[in-house]
């Protein structure tokens, strides 16, 4: 009997994924633990091993088809003499649009003499509702694909306005981009007949439309969001309305811990090349540090459910790596029992791998704080959005030379500024002033760190 290969769940979160590429084709033999295709999620690309031996008979899901279920069938594994077909077939799914797809539907929109139906010699009254264009099969159904449906519900078009560019007329997602390039139908509001109007929300967001007439045509380029960029935008905007952020902001002494750097990197071996094995950074010390931190706070080391509160055993830390087009946040784990050559090894490896989109969904789930360090970029101070289900995250500044003043005298020091971002359900003021500080007088006594 032929097997169907399912849509693998990457992740104990993953609902759906991309169907990046398929290594193998149609008729190809498989053993046990090949690699026939690559899956795309919003953070990485992960490679998908078979589990049993046979022929790819048939392939279900296309390359490049966006948004597959979990445990959907992508295709068959068949032995010898089976009929690929025995298979029970898979839900339909729409492929995923071409990266010109937006450029044509500009392009269908100026080409078009005009946006607007052809006027019927009786126009109806603006109170009685427009007839609806015949349905595909008769009775009064839609046809079109989850995403696309999704995606009309967010951006409020009406599908029932819409012609299908599918297979058998679908719409798909390439329509409703089509739509929201072209001012396509927009659903009004259902009242009862002769009922007031509904009143609409004092502030409404503005649609894709209503931003885009703000500017002139030819003015802009259309980049469609991929997957990664939804995602973050989703996680902030959940993020900003559920967890109820507070800021704690402390200046930081850094000329110990330069002076200790410079030591702990004088030490490093030299590889066969001649150069050091390793080489630590501030920010590896501000990771061993928050660890450290955590692990002298135990009750700000916690994750925040409904139910109750998770109280961690180690300091697991998630570090922010900018990619190209949004981040993702790898995490160290156990890094209160690491050393700090062996933190930088860690995240030489971890941030090599995330900008190349390798990371495994393990690698970046998970951790109860995390850091955000933009001193590289010269920033002097800024507050973090916490990343769901931490309850806090450290906003580090560039380390620069500062006037002070001690023992009333002024003076230069090398300082950098730290904001704590907290879940105030989980971490209450004091106990995010407790954590600041412990942090700290880690990094100004730098050597507390190595013993």
């Amino acid at each position: 009997m032929p097997t169907n290969i399912l849509m693998p769940a990457l992740s104990p979160t993953m609902e759906k994924g991309n169907l990046a590429k398929w290594l193998k084709k149609e008729g190809d033999p498989v053993r046990s633990g090949d690699v026939i295709a690559e899956i795309e999620t919003d953070k990485a690309t992960m490679e998908v091993e078979a589990v049993d031996e046979g022929t790819l008979g048939k392939i279900l899901v296309a390359e490049g088809t966006e948004d597959v279920p979990v445990n959907q069938p992508i295709a068959v594994l068949i032995g010898e003499g089976e009929d690929p077909n025995a298979a029970a077939p898979p839900p339909a799914v729409a492929p995923a649009p071409k990266a010109e797809a937006p450029k044509a539907a500009e392009a269908s929109k100026s080409s078009a003499p005009s946006a607007e139906p052809a006027a019927a010699p009786s126009p109806p009254s603006p109170a009685v509702p427009a007839p609806q264009p015949p349905r595909a099969n008769g009775a009064g159904r839609v046809f079109a694909s989850p995403l696309a449906r999704r995606l009309a519900k967010e951006a409020g078009i009406d599908l029932a306005a819409l012609r299908g560019s599918g297979p058998h007329g679908r719409i798909v997602k390439h329509d409703i981009e089509g739509a929201q390039a072209g001012g396509g139908a927009r659903r009004a509001p259902s009242a009862a007949p002769g009922a007031a109007p509904a009143a609409q929300p004092a502030v409404a967001p503005m649609g894709d439309d209503r931003i885009r007439a703000l500017y002139a045509e030819g003015s802009y380029d259309l980049v469609p969001h991929d997957g990664m960029r939804k995602t973050i935008a989703r996680r902030l905007v959940e993020a900003k309305a559920t967890i109820p952020h507070y800021y704690l902001t402390a200046d930081i002494d850094l000329d110990l811990l330069m002076a200790a750097r410079e030591e702990v990197n004088s030490a490093a071996p030299k590889g066969e090349d001649g150069k050091p094995v390793w080489r630590v950074s501030v920010n590896d010390f501000i990771i061993k540090a928050l660890a450290l931190a955590l692990m002298k706070v135990p009750e700000a080391n916690v994750t925040w459910t409904e139910g109750a509160m998770l109280r961690h055993h180690q300091a697991d830390i998630g570090v922010a790596v900018a990619l190209p087009g949004g981040l993702i946040t790898p995490i160290v784990r156990n890094a209160e029992r690491k050393t700090l050559s062996a933190i930088s090894i860690e995240m030489k490896d971890l941030a090599a791998r995330a900008r190349a989109r390798k990371l495994k969904p393990n690698e970046y789930e998970g951790g109860s704080s995390a850091v955000s360090n933009l001193g590289m970029y010269g920033v002097k101070e800024f507050s973090a959005v916490i990343n769901p289900p931490h309850s806090s995250i450290l906003a580090v500044g560039t380390a620069e030379k500062r006037a002070v003043v001690r023992a009333g005298q002024l003076a230069v020091a090398t300082q950098m500024t730290a904001t704590l971002s907290a879940d105030h359900r989980a971490v209450d003021g004091a106990l995010g002033a407790e954590l600041l500080m412990a942090f700290r007088g880690f990094i100004e006594k730098p050597l507390s760190m190595l013993a």
